[in-house]
């Protein structure tokens, strides 16, 4: 495997120094249930922090990865081109080698405490999930959140991983110093759909109780409708269903976005589709004939669509940047008959 290659991007060249070298890899198996036919490459890397390349269309320049591949196996994600840069299988190698950064909260301490950090806004579960079935076992995330608070460091996560409720009380704590930004993807609540298109996921209702606990702690949490899956998820009638459960669940926006398609995902979800659905292949490569996103007159269907609902939903769609945090406590009243007014939430 080419661990040399594996670059603090995630577009590897050669010209760049590597995060680790082979001689730095661990690989573990473990007989259990939860973790049967996963193979883990533990890996102490020399760098955590990663710059997004500016071609991206992120809105966010920094970002933290503490996982490389994903048991969450969703058949459409876009990372799975990752794996190729180390020589891994971008199919079910992708699910099932799982490369993992051990000294990812004590490597992030030292990055931040860096004169040459400027304390930008660090994003995290923008390539593969930082809550997948391996953060059970590896516990990385509460040590990455410990060194975010401490130098009032603001950060976003996104996740289908009902796992973040473990550390609950640690993005409480960060949210009182710095600007926290929450949210969970939730494409469709179609259970036919998710039990064939993100087989190693939680449930969306579980996903969706996520919303609501975080909401009941003063986080507020944002809804990622990601994807909607062209000619499966996308009858108007689904779309609805979908926008009134995170209404419900009390997620403070929804943002839709289409399906995308980029090398390395499109085989994996293309091979899928013709296996579950062999009738839908020849209108998939009519709508991604231009490249790995569907034309813009299909997305801005959906968009409005997905708009208008959350509009009658009462809920509206996430502004580019809009993080949140909880507000401080206030200070304690005097006893009497006058009722305190309620505490409103600083949108920031």
């Amino acid at each position: 495997m080419r661990w040399e290659n594996l670059t603090d991007s995630d577009h590897a060249r050669a010209a760049d120094p590597a995060l680790f070298g082979a001689d730095a890899v661990t690989t573990r198996t473990f007989d259990t249930p939860e973790f049967r036919g996963i193979t883990f490459h533990e890996v102490r890397a020399r760098s955590v922090l990663n710059r997004v390349p500016g071609a991206s269309r992120m809105p966010f320049e920094w970002t933290v990865n503490p996982y490389r591949g994903c048991t969450h196996a969703c058949v459409y994600c876009f990372a799975r081109k990752t794996h190729s840069y180390l020589d891994l299988d971008t199919g079910l190698g992708f699910d099932s080698q799982i490369v993992v950064k051990v000294n990812a909260p004590e490597l992030l301490r030292r990055q931040l405490a860096s004169r040459r950090w400027r304390g930008e806004h660090v994003a995290m579960g923008t390539n593969v999930d930082c809550y997948q079935r391996a953060e059970g076992r590896y516990r990385l995330m509460p040590g990455i959140i410990e060194a975010l608070t401490e130098r009032a460091n603001p950060f976003s996560i996104l996740t289908k991983g009902t796992l973040i409720l473990r550390d609950l009380d640690l993005l409480t704590r960060a949210a009182r110093v710095t600007d926290v930004g929450i949210s969970v993807s939730v494409g469709f609540t179609d259970a036919e759909l998710w039990r064939t298109v993100e087989p190693g996921t939680p449930a969306p209702e579980r996903r969706l109780e996520v919303v609501r606990a975080l909401g009941e702690r003063g986080i507020g949490c944002g809804v990622l409708m990601a994807p909607v899956i062209p000619f499966l998820g996308d009858e108007p009638a689904q779309l609805r269903a979908t926008v009134r459960a995170i209404a419900a669940a009390g997620a403070t926006s929804v943002t839709p976005l289409v399906l995308h398609l980029r090398p390395g995902a499109r085989e994996w979800f293309m091979g899928w589709l013709g296996r579950h659905h062999p009738h839908l292949v020849r209108r998939y490569e009519r709508l991604y004939a231009d490249g790995a996103y569907a034309p813009k007159w299909y997305q801005r269907r959906i968009t409005r669509q997905v708009h208008d609902l959350a509009r009658e939903y009462g809920i509206g769609p996430t502004r580019a940047g809009m993080r949140r945090r909880i507000a401080e406590p206030a200070p304690a009243q005097p006893a009497g008959p006058a009722a305190t007014e309620p505490v409103q939430l600083s949108l920031l």
